[in-house]
């Protein structure tokens, strides 16, 4: 299977993920947004990516399932 995105990439959310596919980690839990930065986690079995969301301190907010073309690489030396 041929993916855009690699394992520990640095990505942006491009559209709010569904609650149903967002696990927090937080309490209470941190809303998580379009324009959020994240490092994708693994390729699921059904092509999406679970992508890990943390806040600028590096602690992790959540886990969330985006599909490829909802998810935009983020270069890494801005």
């Amino acid at each position: 299977m041929q993916t855009k995105f690699k394992r520990h990439q640095k990505v942006k959310l491009l559209v709010n993920p569904a609650e149903k596919d967002t696990e927090p980690f937080t309490e209470p839990p941190t809303p998580i947004k379009k324009g959020m930065l994240g490092t994708i986690n693994i390729l699921l079995p059904n092509g999406r990516y679970h992508v890990r969301i943390s806040d600028e301190e590096g602690n992790e907010l959540a886990y969330v399932v985006m599909d490829e073309e909802y998810l935009e690489a983020v270069d890494n030396h801005l």
